[in-house]
């Protein structure tokens, strides 16, 4: 059996990955100009200082973009084709690439989402499900 390819786990990111296994999404903030990004890296991306924080998310945020696979890259997903990939919009910011929960079809652009952390190889993984609480 394949296993998933694993995050490369480090100083900088491992308050990230230790947050989603509670089930909360966490991003950085410059305390220096205040841009708020994810992925994780070492600098802010907007001034460069390397003085930033980690802050909770609300886990709530906007469908930007999403693409369907029908073909597999890794071993590991194969057998999950068709799978959705989605690009969504945090109310705090940042924007972040995720799995999607909901089948494609159910999806528009704008659309909220939510944080839905889902669990694969004994890992907690950032994905996303349309926010259906969401008053229209």
């Amino acid at each position: 059996m394949t296993t998933r390819p694993e995050p490369e786990i480090d100083e900088r990111n491992r308050e990230y990955w230790a947050a989603l296994e509670e089930g909360v999404l966490k991003y950085q903030r410059c305390l220096g100009c205040g841009n708020a990004w994810l992925p994780i890296r070492s600098e802010c991306p907007r001034c460069l200082e390397a003085n930033w924080t980690m802050v909770p998310s609300s886990g709530r945020g906007r469908l930007i973009s999403w693409v369907v696979y029908h073909t597999s890259y890794h071993p590991y997903f194969e057998d999950k084709l068709p799978y959705a990939v989605a690009v969504v919009q945090l109310e705090e910011g940042p924007r972040l690439i995720a799995s999607l929960v909901d089948e494609p079809s159910e999806l528009r652009i704008d659309q909220r989402m939510v944080l839905s952390v889902q669990r694969d190889d004994g890992r907690a993984r950032a994905a996303f499900a349309v926010d259906r609480d969401y008053a229209r």
